[in-house]
């Protein structure tokens, strides 16, 4: 779904970059109440997840691949404004470091994989999570179908961004089918991925999903011979209490994902790529700006060996990702303490 340089026109591309700049001042904004003492630690660290994880292509069909978006992911573990955020972390050293994804077109990719995929994601969580039994089962079940329907969701987001400022005369209908038909396959992949990374940290660690607050068990106590529910601001004690463990678990998880695994994944086009050769939309792309960077195309320049290249490589975009991003995540949440300190109350509240 990286879309390069040369597919949508500049002044198509100017009107997203600004829309994604808007979108990430916004979301900067609503990370400070999303941000908290158990998801400020975990943010960097699902940014980088994602990073790997998206290495990983899978095959969807004859000749095609599809990898990770993740921005249900994102929304459910740590809030969709800390998600967006995840995402365009990921997307920039992406395109930044490794050539993928064009940088003229960064507004694009912001828009489409990392808003679109997030908002639309989250709200059909919401809505799920609302109508379901208010377990931790039905979060995993909300998450695959919020997973599942955010990545055609960006195909079509694609598309009419493409209607409006696509490079080549192409049949709008022949793009949209095509688009669709192979990102309902690889949402799929998207929503076993997001359930089960969702599952498994909900079995270790619920209080750090975002999605899952308000669903711990709470204590009970013996009164009169019969159980009875503690106040809600008793909740059970959480298995593992240390942030540490699952930080390590994820950072260990990823960078083997990303520096090892990643050798097997599906070596044919993804989603976007197919539909772009098949109907003639790669006609104008260009070459991308960073290509000459040592990381370009996830191998390691001067570095002959392709395992070892592109295990490098992978590790490289995990500790660079987890860096930018825990940096960031940092920032926000230091300027929400700033915010909220005793002195930076109003006298007479």
């Amino acid at each position: 779904m990286h879309v390069p340089d040369g597919f949508i026109n500049a002044p198509v591309s100017a009107v997203t970059g600004v829309v994604a700049a808007g979108a990430v001042a916004v979301s900067l904004r609503g990370a400070r109440r999303e941000l908290d003492e158990r998801t400020a630690p975990l943010a960097g660290l699902v940014a980088a997840f994602i990073f790997a994880v998206q290495m990983l292509n899978f095959p969807v069909a004859a000749g095609t691949s599809g990898h990770l978006l993740g921005g249900a992911l994102a929304a459910i573990l740590v809030g969709p404004f800390t998600g967006v955020l995840c995402v365009s972390v990921v997307l920039l050293m992406q395109g930044i470091l490794f050539a993928d994804g064009g940088l003229t077109a960064l507004g694009v990719n912001i828009t489409d994989m990392a808003i679109v995929t997030t908002v639309v994601a989250y709200a059909v969580f919401r809505g799920l999570v609302k109508v379901l039994p208010r377990t931790r089962r039905s979060v995993t079940v909300a998450s695959f179908v919020a997973a599942l329907l955010s990545v055609p969701a960006a195909a079509v987001a694609f598309t009419l961004i493409y209607a409006v400022g696509g490079t080549t005369d192409i049949a709008l209908s022949k793009v949209a089918t095509a688009m669709v038909g192979v990102h309902v396959l690889i949402g799929i992949g998207e929503a076993v991925i997001t359930a089960l990374t969702v599952g498994a940290v909900i079995a270790v660690r619920p209080d750090l999903v975002y999605g899952a607050r308000g669903l711990q068990q709470r204590l009970k106590l013996r009164v009169n011979g019969e159980l009875v529910d503690t106040p809600s601001t008793a909740s059970a004690p959480v298995a593992g209490s240390s942030h540490r463990k699952v930080w390590i678990t994820g950072l260990v998880t990823s960078l083997v994902l990303a520096g090892f695994v990643s050798f097997y994944a599906s070596a044919s086009p993804d989603g976007l790529e197919k539909v772009a050769k098949d109907k003639g939309i790669d006609a104008k792309a260009k070459a991308h700006a960073s290509d000459d960077s040592p990381l370009a195309g996830y191998g390691v320049k001067d570095v002959s060996d392709a395992r070892l290249s592109g295990g490098l490589a992978g590790v490289i975009g995990v500790g660079v990702t987890v860096v930018a991003g825990s940096g960031v995540f940092w920032a926000v949440r230091r300027r929400r303490t700033a915010d909220t300190s005793p002195g930076s109350v109003p006298e007479g509240v």
